[in-house]
């Protein structure tokens, strides 16, 4: 009894997750999509991977449609990296793909989906805002919108010496650098390296969040005291680590402790209450999960 009680539990726990996985999925393709007939198409920013390539073949070829074009290149990809990514990886990228490449030519097709700027910053700036809002929470869904992703692997596993990052960037350099010569606009390659850099940080924003907690380290020879008071007074974990000093070779421990951004004036309170000659150094700790932080999810 137990066991099917256990069993149910999963099951609706896995379908409540790839629920919200699609539904990130499909939100994020419509939205990423907007992006190009409301700020990109008509201002030639082309914004790398291969939809920019489609963007290219579209301005010397009116006939192919930007979105089905992206996904024609796309999909052959695909079914090469369909056994070093795996197949759940492989169809959620697939619809993925496939939504975001379809709604790009049916969204233009919309009398109130027009260009809303042809002020180049304005649209590289709020195109990328756009497409990384999108883009975001396609990969908060565990997916992407590019076969360029699994092309990336494969010639990481092939050349360990060439990253991941590595390959995409001079894939989207390449493709920026071509679209301004196809367009004959040097500014459209600066401009759409904005859009490019401003949609990889509101990717980070959407995936990993605004509200960045901290990790602070502190070495006190009242650390006893410091661990009780953050514990008591701001119910936060705490670790402690063996530290040596590397003067006087003594061991003593380093209290660890991960905390939300607003809760550091008062974490500073209580060590300089307790020893005001206490060393502390504190980082970013861009995404913290567990027990008062954020729950634990199988779809990221």
């Amino acid at each position: 009894m137990k066991l099917n009680l256990s069993q149910s539990f999963r099951n609706r726990s896995s379908r409540k997750e790839m629920l919200s996985a699609y539904t990130q999925i499909i939100l994020g393709s419509l939205i990423a999509a907007a992006a190009y007939p409301l700020f990109l198409n008509d201002n030639s920013i082309a914004p790398g991977g291969l939809t920019g390539v489609a963007m290219i073949l579209n301005h010397f070829f009116k006939f192919l449609p930007i979105g089905a074009t992206s996904l024609a290149l796309n999909v052959p990809l695909f079914l090469i990296g369909y056994r070093s990514s795996g197949p759940i990886f492989v169809f959620r990228c697939l619809v993925a793909t496939v939504l975001f490449s379809v709604s790009i030519d049916l969204l233009g097709e919309l009398p109130f989906m027009q260009t809303m700027t042809d002020d180049l910053l304005l649209a590289s700036l709020f195109g990328g805002i756009l497409l990384g809002i999108g883009l975001g929470l396609i990969q908060r869904g565990g997916a992407t919108t590019g076969g360029t992703d699994m092309a990336a692997r494969m010639v990481h596993k092939r050349f360990s010496f060439i990253s991941v990052g590595m390959f995409l960037f001079a894939l989207d350099l390449m493709v920026v650098v071509a679209a301004g010569i196809a367009f004959g606009q040097a500014e459209a390659t600066l401009y759409a390296m904005i859009n490019i850099y401003v949609c990889s940080k509101i990717i980070d924003v959407v995936i990993i969040g605004l509200t960045a907690n901290k990790a602070c380290f502190i070495i006190s020879e009242k650390w006893e005291r410091i661990t009780e008071r953050i514990l008591k007074e701001m119910d936060r974990g705490v670790t402690q680590l063996k530290a040596r000093g590397g003067y006087s070779m003594a061991e003593k421990p380093m209290v660890l402790a991960v905390i939300a951004r607003n809760e550091l004036p008062r974490l500073k309170d209580i060590v300089r209450e307790e020893d005001d000659r206490a060393f502390v150094f504190v980082t970013q700790a861009h995404e913290a999960l567990g027990e008062g932080f954020s729950e634990w999810s199988k779809e990221g």
